[in-house]
């Protein structure tokens, strides 16, 4: 059983940074795949960010494609979601997710662990 925590949201304006972190435990941190999730009140759970078990491959949505960088690290048992130029549309429950060995997967169905979520705010 995986254990993700994260960390690092918080109410920001426009056009700043910020960086999620995600901390797991209670398994072999480099078998998974990890992504980041988003949810925004009333709307679906949509995939933000993904990233391969050695960092070699990510996969980004198109909404932050140029603005997030996902990155990993193992060694730390880690995963990070580096945010620039945030906008009020960013603003949702951001989520942590694990996924069994394979290849990186955009659904929230793939993932088999998830954290409890942290709530980021971007004013305008």
């Amino acid at each position: 059983q995986v254990q993700l925590v994260e960390s690092g949201g918080g109410l920001v304006q426009a056009g700043v940074s910020l960086r999620l972190s995600c901390a797991a435990s209670g398994g072999t941190f480099s078998f998974y795949v990890m992504g980041w999730f988003r949810q925004a009140p009333g709307n679906e759970r949509e995939f933000v960010a993904a990233i391969s078990w050695n960092g070699g491959s990510t996969r980004y949505a198109d909404s932050v494609k140029g603005r997030f960088t996902i990155s990993r690290d193992n060694a730390k048992n880690t995963v990070y979601l580096q945010m620039s130029s945030l906008k009020p549309e960013d603003t949702a429950v951001y989520y942590c997710a694990a996924k069994k060995l394979g290849v990186i997967a955009t659904t929230p169905g793939a993932y088999d662990y998830w954290g409890q979520g942290t709530q980021v705010t971007v004013s305008s």
